[in-house]
């Protein structure tokens, strides 16, 4: 997923990357040889945070893999299908708290 971020004049990034997008742009830039184990996976990208919302709460993709039962993927997209419910769990969770909540009725 990824958010615009409020227009202003800086040279910031036009877009906020996060979730499943940020993991795809990790693990593109990551050298991973598929078909790969979850082994491998967290030896090459297992520390990495990862945003998980537009307010930046992270993950490490270590943390998202222990919670999954699959341990081995045959591609990337596979990775990133196994992964995803995490970080959509995670994303909700904390769109739910009061908090986030209060912070969505802020116009700025």
């Amino acid at each position: 997923m990824g958010v615009r971020p409020p227009a202003d004049d800086n040279d910031d990034p036009d877009v906020i990357e996060f979730g499943i997008a940020a993991l795809d742009a990790t693990l593109s830039d990551a050298d991973i040889e598929y078909p790969a184990d979850e082994r491998e996976v967290r030896e090459r990208v297992g520390h990495v945070e990862v945003p998980y919302d537009a307010a930046g709460h992270t993950t490490t993709v270590g943390e998202a893999l222990d919670e999954i039962d699959l341990g081995r993927f045959e591609n990337e997209q596979a990775l990133l299908n196994a992964l995803h419910p995490v970080f959509e769990r995670k994303r909700e969770a904390t769109g739910n708290s009061i908090l986030s909540q209060l912070r969505s009725l802020v116009p700025f």
